[in-house]
């Protein structure tokens, strides 16, 4: 197994825009309902969760409009590239996730796609509420501030 190259712990897709628009609550890893050529999609690394959000469906949580690409060797088992996606979540999980959905304002979104150590597909959601625009503001102040501030004490140390 020395030439198969394995991507266990290593991101697939990050939603960047999420921690902008949004403040994060609480975050969840949860399982994915996958077929086989999504799986080998994904090793490829070709996926976006940028548009992606996840919601309720009777009595489960399902993720819509995340891309997953088409394996290019699946010929007609190929999967079909923004279908909705099973989340895999514990019941307590699913039953408070339910519960905080009904707020107004509460959506979730996800936050990272990745392998974990044992080889399987998760995914991060976040429970989230959307920020103001005087928010996003204050946020990009303060990463600015923290940029200017590492870079003063770099040159102070060396």
């Amino acid at each position: 197994m020395a030439g198969k190259k394995e991507t266990a712990g290593n991101n697939i897709a990050f939603n960047r825009k999420a921690r902008y628009e949004y403040t994060i609550e609480e975050e969840f890893e949860a399982g994915i309902v996958l077929t086989g050529s999504e799986v080998k999609s994904l090793r490829e690394g070709k996926a976006n969760i940028a548009d992606a959000h996840a919601g309720p469906n009777k009595s489960e949580i399902w993720l819509m409009n995340a891309y997953i690409a088409e394996y290019g060797h699946a010929n007609r088992f190929n999967h079909e590239a923004r279908r909705p996606r099973k989340l895999l979540l514990h019941k307590k999980q699913i039953q408070k996730l339910l519960g905080r959905l009904k707020v107004k304002g509460v959506t979730l979104i996800p936050l990272s796609f990745y392998f974990n150590n044992r080889g399987l597909a998760k995914i991060k959601i976040g429970l989230a509420i959307g920020k103001k625009q005087y928010e996003k503001r204050d946020s990009i102040k303060q990463r600015d501030w923290q940029r200017d501030k590492a870079r003063i004490m770099r040159s102070k140390n060396g």
